[in-house]
C-alpha cells in the first residue's frame, strides 16, 4: 500500500470524503490537485508537484483542524 493510500483510508474512517485529480498547468507541469470534505461544510483542497506531496498537506491541514477541535471541546 502507498502512503498516500493510508491518508485516504483515514481520511475515510475519520469520516471525510477525498478525491483527486492531476491536471496540466499552463506550462506543460503535472500538478495533483486533492481535496478532503465532510457534510457539514468543512473541506480543504491542496495543490502540488507530486500527488503523494498533495496528500501530506492535506493530511496536515486535517490533522491542524482536528487539533484545533479537539481543544475547543475542552
Amino acid at each position: 500500500m502507498k502512503y498516500w493510500e493510508i491518508i485516504a483510508n483515514n481520511l475515510r474512517k475519520a469520516r471525510w470524503s477525498w478525491g483527486s485529480v492531476s491536471a496540466v498547468d499552463s506550462q506543460g507541469r503535472t500538478i495533483w490537485i486533492a481535496d478532503a470534505h465532510r457534510g457539514d461544510g468543512k473541506h480543504f483542497v491542496v495543490r502540488a508537484d507530486e500527488k503523494l506531496t498533495a496528500f501530506l498537506e492535506l493530511e496536515r491541514r486535517f490533522e491542524a483542524a482536528s487539533s484545533r477541535l479537539a481543544a475547543a471541546i475542552c
